[in-house]
């Protein structure tokens, strides 16, 4: 049995998918019987490193605006549903799951016509064009926020597939080793930085005010591409760690106490899954204000902390103020605790299984 799984372009959609395959494998399905189906972004290079085969289409997402490069679009998305097809028919393929983004439709037409079944995961609070374009030909659709439902009607709400290591997730087992991983002392407070696989821009910029504001200690993940000029600035601080990129952040949840970062989708139910106090600042060009309505929920539990960009001056300050009122951090820390949902990942394995028995 071959199980088929597409996502591309982003860590958003690709490491939930990476998730899954990690609980088929868990579930005894051979790794080389796992086929992603993508590009050439992010899952190029993550997608082999942990052992899968990646099926490359020439595919690229849909500008949102007019331009004549969108005239190509269509013959891309036949070609490329035209390789799903062939390879999902010449494997003998049982079942297919999507991630949203732009490789969802080729991918969920391909399955169609090779009368493979398909479902479909939706990570963030506002469905994506491609999931709502492609969710009447799925089998079933799962999303990871209730409020995703306002859209995708008779969807399952599961969660995001997480790493396995987050559905076990134990703060004070894993403190230590995660403190001394980026050389932090045992009693300081750490505020971490993170605005997702690509690092933040903003968030970046702001790094210089957070640690003259506080007495805090900055774990501050860039993304590779802004490693070296943060790097450049934090050399001059003692209490300002810089991180490229982290594989496994289970860690940099357990050594930190308060995090400053996006409203990505994963983002935000890692920030749940490790009962993490967050002051998140949602990307403002987001499609849909999707990142906006990802923290929603947390916000109104009370376990984040929401500033708009456009007020991106307050930042230190809400920082500041938290950094210094540890009853406020714990109640956040409660407040999250249920809203917390786990095997997400599992949850989307198992169906894939029970497709192919279906057949």
């Amino acid at each position: 049995m071959i199980f088929g799984l597409a996502a591309a372009g982003t860590g958003g959609h690709v490491f939930p998918a990476l998730a899954v395959a990690g609980a088929l494998v868990d579930r005894g399905i051979d790794r080389n019987d796992i086929v992603f189906f993508g590009g050439d972004r992010i899952e190029a290079r993550v997608v082999p490193e942990a052992g899968y085969e990646l099926v490359q289409l020439p595919l690229r997402g849909l500008e949102r605006r007019i331009t004549t490069r969108n005239l190509a679009i269509p013959g891309m998305v036949r070609s490329a549903a035209a390789a799903v097809r062939h390879r999902l028919e010449a494997d003998g393929a049982v079942s297919l799951l999507a991630f949203g983004g732009y490789v969802t439709v080729p991918a969920v037409w391909g399955a169609r016509r090779a009368g493979v079944p398909a479902m479909l995961h939706e990570q963030n609070a506002v469905p994506g064009l491609a999931n709502r374009l492609m969710s009447r030909f799925a089998q079933t659709v799962y999303v990871a926020f209730d409020a995703a439902l306002d859209t995708l009607d008779g969807a399952t709400v599961i969660g995001n597939p997480l790493r396995p290591e987050f559905d076990r997730y134990d703060r004070n087992t894993l403190r230590p080793d995660a403190r001394k991983r980026y050389g932090l002392e045992d009693g300081s407070f750490v505020v971490g930085i993170l605005g997702g696989s690509q690092g933040a821009a903003v968030l970046n910029r702001a790094a210089d005010s957070l640690v003259g504001g506080s007495k805090a200690t900055l774990l501050h993940l860039t993304g590779r591409a802004n490693i070296e000029d943060v790097q450049a600035r934090a050399a001059a601080s003692d209490r300002w760690v810089v991180v490229a990129f982290e594989p496994a952040m289970e860690n940099f949840y357990a050594a930190c106490d308060l995090i400053v970062s996006r409203a990505g989708a994963l983002t935000m139910s890692e920030v749940a899954a490790t009962s993490t106090p967050a002051v998140v600042v949602p990307f403002a060009a987001g499609t849909g204000g999707h990142q906006a309505a990802n923290a929603a929920a947390l916000a109104s539990a009370g376990g984040v902390v929401v500033i708009p960009e456009d007020r991106i001056g307050e930042l230190t300050g809400v920082v500041t103020g938290l950094v210094e009122d540890p009853d406020r951090l714990e109640s956040m820390r409660t407040a999250l605790q249920p809203l917390a949902r786990h095997d997400a990942a599992g949850v989307l394995a198992d169906a894939m299984i029970e497709a192919g028995r279906l057949q």
